[in-house]
């Protein structure tokens, strides 16, 4: 028997396998976008089928846009998100640059102590968090909600990296410093482009926790003016009637941007999966 034909059943059965994680992980976000253009007795009477002429409405959609202000908790999720992101990746990266090119006394006890912020929550501070910002006057800013998902996305972002830069060639990083170039300049210009594929992943791993984020919102930035579209969301949660059609349209419209996230880095974020395993 050629290994072709061997491989057949692996292939298929790993395939098979994959299509059924797949079905299983949209499942929930298929459901929710659907049951948002349906009525509410079109959600209750028929969660599980797409809209019918009967059943579709977006009253739900002109609940969000009308009763909540749902274009600044956008506004706010979206400066936050990407501030965050900016700082983790440019911070995360120079460290990760550092601890991989250069040796010096500490640097694997510095790597593993930040490898400790992968395995630590950063919830379990929210105590010590809380009495820094009310001392620092920052709550109720999204200055608050960045410096913390800063800190909290930069150990994951410097473990990827580091191991990344590990792989550039050092001869070409000797050759720029023969030219004269700066350590920024061969960071920026040599190091950065060639492990754009990791800063994507990074980038990808790092949005989704911060955009989903409701803990440190909800404690940090509660005020009409700081919150967020998660945070936001629970405005139409009551002790006894809850708006499921306005819920489920304002978490429709909050997937959009990681999906836009992903078809934009998908094939970097893939890249960057896999290319750790080849070699």
């Amino acid at each position: 028997m050629s290994t072709a034909t061997r491989s057949l059943p692996r292939a298929v059965g790993a395939h098979a396998i994959l299509l059924t994680y797949t079905a299983i992980a949209l499942f929930p976000v298929i459901l929710v976008v659907m049951n948002s253009f349906k009525s509410r007795a079109g959600i209750f009477g028929a969660p599980l089928t797409p809209p019918t002429p009967k059943t579709f409405d977006l009253i739900g959609y002109t609940t969000v846009f009308g009763q909540g202000d749902f274009i600044h908790y956008f506004q706010n999720s979206l400066v936050v998100t990407v501030a965050s992101l900016f700082f983790v990746l440019l911070f995360g990266a120079m460290a990760a640059f550092a601890l991989s090119e250069y040796r010096f006394r500490g640097n694997t006890m510095m790597g593993l102590y930040l490898a400790l912020g992968i395995m630590i929550p950063i919830r379990l501070g929210t105590v010590a968090i809380l009495q820094l910002m009310v001392a620092t006057g920052l709550v109720n800013t999204l200055t608050a909600l960045i410096l913390v998902y800063t800190a909290q996305g930069l150990p994951l972002a410097i473990f990827i990296l580091s191991e990344f830069m590990k792989q550039v060639s050092d001869d070409l990083k000797n050759a720029g410093r023969i030219d004269g170039l700066s350590e920024y300049t061969i960071f920026f210009r040599l190091v950065l482009p060639l492990v754009r594929p990791s800063m994507a992943t990074v980038a990808v791993f790092t949005m989704i926790p911060i955009w989903n984020d409701l803990w440190f919102p909800l404690i940090l930035a509660p005020s009409e003016e700081t919150k967020t579209v998660t945070l936001g969301a629970q405005l139409f949660l009551g002790q006894f009637v809850t708006n499921w059609n306005a819920i489920l349209a304002a978490l429709s419209l909050a997937i959009l941007p990681v999906l836009i996230l992903y078809v934009i880095f998908s094939r970097q974020l893939i890249r960057g999966i896999t290319s750790g395993a080849v070699k």
